[in-house]
């Protein structure tokens, strides 16, 4: 499936930081023997350094996607493209102030520009986004898809405030649980839930209900 494609890097994200928090001098060594170039002072202590290094992982494995797809003759969503360029500008602004601050606003920005993108589409180009995704797969009025396109548009902006709500009242910890499985059940769950307001729209390719 796409969407766990597109998880994927959080998921080593997570599995990075999880493994350097539990071993943190470890990661903290390490950190500084292959960052310190990188970082301010370069020195990485063991309070940064498990976000530090999955910071690296998750730049690292977002990089990998697109030489994979690339490879594979597939095209590169431009959002993917979009993400590489966040994390790698929040990331490093992280990896060398050793603030963990930049990362954690990386997918409150990605949300925002996916939910602006497909607002803009609407509004200003008369291009719903969605109906561009899923067209081949139902048919709907114009105005069931301009509220399905909006109904993107609204789950995107909260999903940014929720995760600097998760960011800055919990700890980083507890981010890190909520960007994985959190952001995903969100996700699952949004999608099902439209999927069955959809329901009775969906058709076959020839047209029949």
């Amino acid at each position: 499936m796409k969407i766990l494609f597109d998880f994927l890097p959080i998921a080593l994200f997570f599995g990075m930081f999880k493994y350097a928090e539990g071993e943190r001098e470890w990661a903290a060594a390490l950190g500084t023997e292959w960052l310190g170039f990188m970082v301010a002072g370069g020195v990485v202590g063991p309070a940064e350094a498990p976000v530090l290094l999955a910071t690296v992982v998750v730049i690292l494995a977002t990089m990998a996607q697109i030489v994979w797809l690339k490879a594979s003759g597939r095209q590169v969503d431009k959002m993917l493209w979009v993400s590489l360029g966040l994390v790698t500008l929040l990331g490093g602004a992280t990896i060398y102030f050793h603030s963990e601050s930049f990362i954690k606003w990386k997918p409150t920005v990605l949300y925002w520009v996916m939910g602006g993108a497909l607002l803009i589409g609407q509004l200003v180009f008369k291009k719903n986004g969605i109906r561009s995704l899923m067209g081949a797969q139902m048919r709907l009025p114009e105005a069931v898809w301009q509220r399905v396109n909006l109904s993107w548009v609204a789950f995107f902006t909260a999903m940014g405030f929720i995760n600097l709500w998760v960011a800055y009242s919990f700890s980083t910890s507890a981010w890190v649980n909520f960007k994985l499985f959190g952001g995903l059940g969100l996700m699952f769950a949004f999608v099902a839930v439209q999927a069955i307001y959809l329901n009775k729209y969906m058709t076959d390719k020839d047209g029949a209900a």
